[in-house]
This record gives structure tokens, C-alpha cells and sequence, in this order.
């Protein structure tokens, strides 16, 4: 018997009518009949468990957070740097998550039930035209589905660093740009905390060290370079606050 699974990937221009990734969306989920779709983007490397072994780290979840990895293309300081931040990133993701109080997901990998997907659609901002991922977790949680996590290495999907500065200030203002629009508890308790703690380390670069403890905290042992990890506790206050601003006050498309 085949596993009901349906793998979603909007391609820009391809399944969309260049209407963006939501447009996109839409139309695939609305043409299939399977009854849990698999999200993915276009750009990743894919996990390498199956449909069946999927629906068995499903289980009775009507949204699953799956893990992701960042790979670099270059040997460069840059991507090497995305790389740490976007582990720090995944720590929060997994353990917020199983708390029972998600803040993070990504569409690049992730499961959801149809019906539930479809429930959510006229709450996931078609204005913006990125954000179904988040906008879902907020949907799920406030409608109280059952939300589950999986970090197994056989359920990972491969996302590349960014090679340019620019590209990479592109895609954090345009997830930032999104930030107004939520409305979970927990996902803008976190939000508001980050910024207030980016502001006084600017203010304070004293204060970087209290940054440094909680990156290491959040990626301790993954066998990163210590200097690294000081350069980023570093320059993240400063770079994340650009991207803050650059989202709010230019919005990017999809």
C-alpha cells in the first residue's frame, strides 16, 4: 500500500504563474488527495527517509517540525558563520518545540496534514508573500493541533548558505519583515526579548559576552571553531538589527 504522503515543492514561475510561493501553494495542495502533505523547497537536498518511515515519525501530529542542516558551497567566513548561527537557530527550533512551545519552523522541511493546511489558508497572510510556515505554526497552536517534533538525521533536509552578504541581508530582512504580523505569545515574547537584547549589546558591547554564553549554549559541543563563534556573537547584534529594519521598512518579494 502506498503511504499517503504528498511532497509539495512550489518552483517559482513553474506551478505559480509568477504569482509567488503562496499562490503556488495553493495549487498544488488544493490538487492533491493525499492526506499529509511534505513541504519542501526547491533549493534543498533531501531527507532520505521514506514516505512510510515518515508517517511513522508523524505519528498523530497534525504538524511535524523537521530538522534542517546548513551546507556551505565555499569555504569562506561567511557561509562558515551562516552555518553557526543557522545551528544555533535549529537548537532553538527542536528544544522550543519540545516544551510545547514552538516558536520557530521552516516550509523547507516540513510536514502537515492536508485538511489541517487547508483550515489554515485564509489565516496564513496571502499579502505577505512568504511566511506560510510560520503563519501555520501559529494557526496550529492557537487552534491547539497537535504539534510534533523530529530530529532523527534520516528526516534532515540540506539548505545551502547564502555566498554574498547581500543575498544573505536579503533573505533575514525578508523573514524579518514578516515579524509584525505575528501574533503567538510565545514566537513575540521571544522576538521582543532578541531585539531588546541586540539594542543593549550595541549600546553595551560589554554585554556581547552574555550574547557569546547563550550561542554556546545553543551549539556547544558541534565542533565549531571558538573564534568563530566570538566573531558572530560579535557582529550579530549589528547585522540582525539591519535586517530588522531593511524588512520593515522594505518589504521583499518572493
Amino acid at each position: 500500500m502506498t503511504a499517503a504522503v504528498a511532497h509539495i515543492t512550489p518552483r517559482r514561475g513553474v506551478n505559480d504563474e509568477w504569482q509567488g510561493k503562496k499562490h503556488a501553494l495553493h495549487l498544488l495542495i488544493h490538487a492533491t488527495d493525499k492526506e499529509v502533505l511534505w513541504l519542501h523547497d526547491d533549493d534543498i537536498e533531501l531527507p532520505e527517509a521514506t514516505d512510510a518511515e515518515a508517517l511513522g515519525y508523524m505519528g498523530e501530529a497534525d504538524l511535524l517540525i523537521l530538522p534542517l542542516r546548513m551546507r556551505t558551497t565555499e569555504d569562506t567566513l561567511l557561509q562558515r558563520l551562516q552555518v553557526i548561527e543557522y545551528t544555533a537557530l535549529q537548537s532553538l527550533t527542536i528544544r522550543t518545540a519540545k516544551q510545547g512551545k514552538a516558536i520557530l519552523c521552516s516550509g523547507a522541511n516540513l510536514m502537515v496534514r492536508r485538511s489541517v493546511w487547508i483550515a489554515a489558508e485564509a489565516h496564513l497572510h496571502p499579502e505577505i508573500p512568504s511566511g506560510d510556515d510560520m503563519f501555520l505554526l501559529e494557526y496550529c497552536k492557537r487552534t491547539h493541533r497537535a504539534i510534533g517534533v523530529c530530529e532523527t538525521a534520516r528526516m534532515t533536509a540540506g539548505i545551502t548558505a547564502q555566498p554574498t552578504l547581500r543575498g544573505l541581508l536579503r533573505q533575514r530582512s525578508r523573514w524579518a519583515g514578516k515579524a509584525p504580523k505575528y501574533t503567538d505569545s510565545d514566537i513575540r515574547r521571544y522576538g521582543l526579548t532578541l531585539v531588546v537584547a541586540m539594542v543593549l549589546q550595541v549600546l553595551c558591547p560589554l554585554l556581547v559576552a552574555i550574547n557569546l554564553l547563550w550561542e554556546w549554549r545553543l551549539i556547544g559541543g558541534k565542533g565549531f571553531a571558538w573564534y568563530e563563534v566570538v566573531l558572530l556573537a560579535v557582529v550579530y547584534p549589528y547585522y540582525a538589527l539591519i535586517a530588522l529594519v531593511s524588512g520593515m521598512l522594505h518589504p521583499q518579494r518572493w
